[in-house]
């Protein structure tokens, strides 16, 4: 585990080597706004520094390219043992609202609401949050740099020039079946074999690791506005069908209050596609009883270049789905 050093180390070789945008003291940080990966690992180095009672950054491990992939524990130590959500965003690199949610829900819940809103003290003080603001580091600072649209990672492949691999597909649950791709030059490429990716790896770790622990699993991607929940890779109900599809029920109803957007729900194979090795059906096969993944706005009229204007309206939303999904958590979840 690697705390402050390696944070300002990263943050001074990603200053070395690109602009800054956007980059002010914490308090002007501009929310509403796409950040470069140095925008958001410096952000990180502030929000440790001047939140320490309440928030603390580590890694888990590096990328394929050497960065660090850090993780922000929000929560009091209120006591000994304290159930947890993992929170994951940007493991498509190209889906940049993800990210921008990430940092939407670490300012909405360190910073912002804590002190003046009961239900969220009450969050912090009986969970911990764990969330990782950008899963892909080396995609998302290539899609900065180079190419908009890259989704994968930029691991190397052997005797294939295609670089990367789809890190929402490398996941030990039904590995390289249907919806996923051996192909290395393929946007859905599965990867050589599961965890081939260091990124899942250092992520799949953290959560075995941590697994009795942590009772929900949530992970942001865009586009298509649905939330959805196992499984992806086969037509059948899961065992907590019933616990798990009114939580989800509840959550699409709370972010439809705030700006009339509608949200599908359902299990991800019937309400998207099937799909093979992903996070969500890894967390919930492996012990996580409520693992959900959102799809953020919009629909495909801005599609993956979802414009900052819109940023707000879609973190304010999708604040409430989660907040709605913990509280519940609180409530049901043994």
């Amino acid at each position: 585990m690697v705390l402050i050093e390696d944070l300002q180390k990263a943050v001074e070789h990603e200053n070395s080597s690109q602009t800054q945008r956007n980059r002010r003291s914490l308090s002007e940080y501009n929310y509403e706004v796409y950040h470069s990966l140095e925008d958001i690992q410096s952000w990180l180095h502030d929000l440790n520094q001047t939140h320490p009672g309440l928030v603390r950054v580590f890694s888990i491990g590096r990328s394929y390219e050497g960065r660090p992939l850090f993780i922000i524990q929000l929560g009091r130590k209120s006591q000994a043992y304290k159930r947890a959500v993992w929170i994951d965003c940007g493991i498509h690199a190209r889906e940049w609202i993800g990210p921008a949610f990430c940092q939407w829900f670490v300012r909405e819940v360190a910073i912002l609401t804590y002190k003046t809103d009961p239900a969220m003290k009450k969050m912090l003080n009986h969970l911990y949050f764990y969330v990782m603001p950008v899963f892909n580091v080396d995609g998302y600072h290539f899609s900065w740099t180079h190419d908009r649209f890259w989704r994968k990672t930029r691991s190397r492949t052997p005797k294939f020039r295609c670089r990367g691999v789809d890190a929402n597909r490398n996941w030990k649950v039904k590995w390289c079946d249907e919806g996923a791709s051996a192909h290395p030059c393929d946007d859905t490429y599965c990867g050589p074999f599961p965890e081939s990716e260091p990124e899942v790896k250092a992520v799949a770790n953290f959560l075995r690791k941590h697994r009795k622990r942590i009772r929900a699993y949530l992970s942001f991607h865009a586009y298509a506005q649905m939330l959805l929940y196992p499984y992806s890779y086969k037509y059948a109900t899961i065992p907590n069908f019933n616990c798990v599809e009114f939580a989800a029920h509840k959550a699409v109803k709370a972010l439809r209050s705030v700006h009339g957007i509608r949200y599908r729900h359902g299990p991800a194979s019937q309400t998207l596609y099937v799909s093979s090795g992903n996070s969500m059906d890894w967390a919930y096969k492996n012990g996580i009883p409520y693992a959900f993944a959102f799809e953020l706005r919009d629909t495909g009229h801005f599609g993956f270049l979802l414009p900052e204007m819109l940023i707000k309206p879609t973190c304010t939303e999708t604040m409430l789905a989660v907040k709605n999904i913990t509280m519940h958590l609180l409530k049901k979840c043994p």
